[in-house]
């Protein structure tokens, strides 16, 4: 059977097959061929979607064949025709690859409606394959191999039902799409469908649930970014519309959320085993950013698949990190570190990916465009009007929507949903606070959600949930929610007048989850803009707790970002001499000695040149003290970025500077001026 990494990365309808070596023995190839044909005939035991009679019609005639197969005695075979069998044998084991995949195709059940549209090139491939098995059987020597006068009965009467065979687009698949034309067409107009009609069009589909409607649309945002990497682009549209159909579907027709029962990339992998790795173990040794999709050589080293191609474009071929010269330039998927890379950044890649399949739906469909504004006006409507189950569905799906897309949340915002979301943070249901306080996020990062929720005294609401927040994950949105707010000026000084805005971020950084202390951190980085907030912070007691996060968090991005914010409190000499009192300098010289992060490092560079320009006196003869430090960022020069390498240098010379003026006659010893 196929290995379940290929629903990773064959494309619908795409067929790979390899043919079978000539050298291979007689026996081998009839087995394999044999085991083929069974697992083809497996697929009797399952739906087909679209193309249903091609689909068992084909199973049939395999059915049939494994008749002969399994009669032929591979040593009875006389030598002169064993290698004409041999050769059509090889030849139907290369089809029955193909049609093996054509068939898992049409009976994925996450890819309905793409397979149904695609229903004509399905069809052309079983004519096309079936056609190819009649041709293989026509010159097969079938009366030398052996088999019996039944087994040759059988094929022959499998050669003309083949070769006979039409394989056309059903009936039910030309109906059912034209149904769906119908709707996305009224969409068009800016005209919503009628609900019987979307059931209609669903029960075609066999589609029945809300999780098996949100598989057919993440299978069909799939679609749409291998379409996004093609020259031509011509179906973009098309799909940017089967996805609105199905997004309005989801949340129109379906009052239940029903998790999706796949989940495929994520689900064996362990968290604890994730949490350890760090983020550079992911970077491509060539662009030294985060992979995608890794490769690897024959030396074993691995690297992003578009970078190592256009390093062989460049004419070379050896490899990057080993210098080896190579004597195959093939690339084999690294499907294990894709799952891990996947995993670990599975918000980052999703935003990013979605962000740009969102941006191709939205403008290059107007059925697309036109299906959002009638959806967001559809689940404002419920955010007002509806039971208390509308209202948690219609917040959910608000979530979903405005996770990504900016022409979302500007058709939210514009249909009014803030004021709407801001009463229903103070609901004491756990879900209701926990989605709406996400939506909002999601709303804040459109610049004029931002100030819609100001104008609406949003800023008090998401201060009292920040502190009192009935889960965790809605104290860690409304922190989220503040850092996008601070990306106003106004909305800073604002927001650190605000009693208990500062408190509560103190608290979700010292109580919350990773995730939630990483965006406390951004938060406080936006409000450290406005110098007023600074003395705000330090009085909370924040250069302390940031301290004691350094000390105690394994987590390299939570470290850098930490080093980030004292980084900003050290451009003030107040904010200096606070940090310099906690008694950091011991912890990020060992940080700089020790990470691996590249952020990590640098930041921890650009905090020590703030302290020695701001806290100098206290500073840099402590720093000077310390030998590993210098070994640290002449390490740094080496193999660090540009950046890093300048600051570093920077570091250098005010330490040189000082150890000549302190001690003339040690200096040429101790220290290498770097220019």
């Amino acid at each position: 059977m196929l290995n379940n990494s290929d629903e990773f990365h064959r494309r619908i309808l795409n067929l790979p097959a390899i043919r079978p070596c000539e050298s291979v023995s007689f026996p081998t190839l009839l087995t394999s061929l044999i085991n083929l044909g069974r697992s083809i005939c497996r697929f009797k035991s399952k739906i087909f979607f679209t193309n249903k009679p091609n689909a068992t019609n084909s199973i049939r005639l395999i059915e049939a064949l494994l008749i002969f197969f399994e009669d032929l005695c591979p040593t009875a075979a006389p030598p002169r025709s064993e290698s004409s069998t041999a050769l059509c044998l090889s030849e139907l084991h290369f089809i029955f690859q193909k049609l093996r995949f054509l068939l898992e195709d049409c009976s994925r059940d996450d890819a309905r409606l793409l397979m149904l549209v695609k229903s004509e090139e399905a069809s052309t491939h079983f004519r096309v394959l079936i056609n190819a098995i009649a041709v293989a059987l026509d010159v097969l020597p079938a009366t030398e191999s052996g088999a019996g006068e039944e087994a040759l009965e059988v094929v022959e009467l499998v050669r003309k039902q083949a070769a006979g065979s039409s394989c056309q687009v059903g009936r039910d698949d030309r109906r059912a799409m034209r149904r769906i034309l119908r709707i996305t067409g009224r969409f068009g107009r800016g005209i919503a469908p009628e609900p019987v009609d979307l059931r209609r069009a669903l029960d075609d589909l066999k589609i029945g649930s809300w999780g098996e409607c949100n598989d057919e649309i993440k299978c069909l945002e799939s679609e749409l970014g291998r379409e996004c990497g093609t020259d031509v682009k011509r179906d973009l549209a098309f799909i940017g519309s089967l996805i609105a159909f199905l997004t309005y579907c989801r949340c129109t027709v379906f009052m239940r959320v029903e998790r999706s029962r796949k989940n495929r990339v994520y689900q064996e992998i362990d968290n604890r085993s994730v949490r350890v790795l760090r983020c550079d173990d992911f970077r491509c040794p060539i662009t030294l950013e985060i992979m995608r999709d890794p490769v690897t050589l024959l030396t074993g080293q691995t690297y992003e698949r578009s970078s190592i191609l256009k390093w062989f474009g460049s004419g070379n071929h050896t490899c990057p990190v080993t210098g080896e010269k190579l004597t195959s330039v093939d690339l084999v998927p690294n499907l294990a570190l894709k799952r891990l890379v996947m995993h670990k950044f599975q918000e980052d890649l999703i935003k990013s990916n979605e962000s740009r399949k969102q941006s191709t739906i939205d403008t290059c469909s107007v059925e697309a465009e036109q299906a959002m504004t009638l959806l967001a006006n559809f689940l404002v409507g419920k955010l007002v009007t509806g039971t208390n189950e509308d209202q948690n569905k219609a917040v959910f799906e608000i979530r979903l929507l405005t996770k990504t897309s900016n022409f979302n949340r500007s058709c939210l915002v514009e249909a009014d949903a803030i004021p709407s979301l801001l009463e229903l943070i103070r609901s004491t249901s756990r879900a209701l606070q926990h989605n709406a306080m996400a939506a909002l996020l999601n709303l804040s990062k459109y610049p004029r959600g931002q100030k819609i929720i100001m104008e609406n005294g949003g800023l008090d609401v998401i201060v009292e949930v920040l502190n009192n927040g009935l889960t965790g994950e809605a104290r860690q949105h409304a922190a989220g929610v503040l850092f996008y707010l601070s990306s106003v000026e106004d909305n800073r000084r604002k927001i650190g007048r605000t009693p208990g805005a500062i408190q509560g971020l103190m608290g979700v950084l010292t109580d919350g989850e990773d995730r939630g202390k990483k965006s406390a951190l951004a938060a406080f980085l936006g409000l450290l803009v406005h110098p007023e907030n600074h003395w705000r912070v330090q009085a909370a007691g924040l250069v302390p707790l940031l301290v004691n996060l350094l000390r105690s968090s394994e987590n390299g991005d939570l470290v850098a970002d930490s080093l980030t914010v004292l980084a900003a409190l050290a451009v003030k000499v107040d904010g200096a001499v606070a940090i310099v009192s906690a008694g950091i300098l011991p912890i990020i010289v060992q940080i700089l000695g020790s990470s691996n992060s590249r952020d990590a490092s640098e930041y921890s560079v650009s905090l020590l040149l703030s302290l020695c320009s701001n806290d100098a006196t206290d500073v840099v003869p402590i720093l000077v003290k310390n030998s590993s430090l210098m070994v640290s960022l002449y390490s740094l020069i080496s193999n660090g970025s540009p950046r890093s390498t300048k600051k570093a240098a920077s570091l250098i010379r005010i330490l040189h500077a000082f150890n000549e003026k302190s001690s003339s006659s040690l200096s040429q010893e101790q220290f290498v001026r770097v220019w």
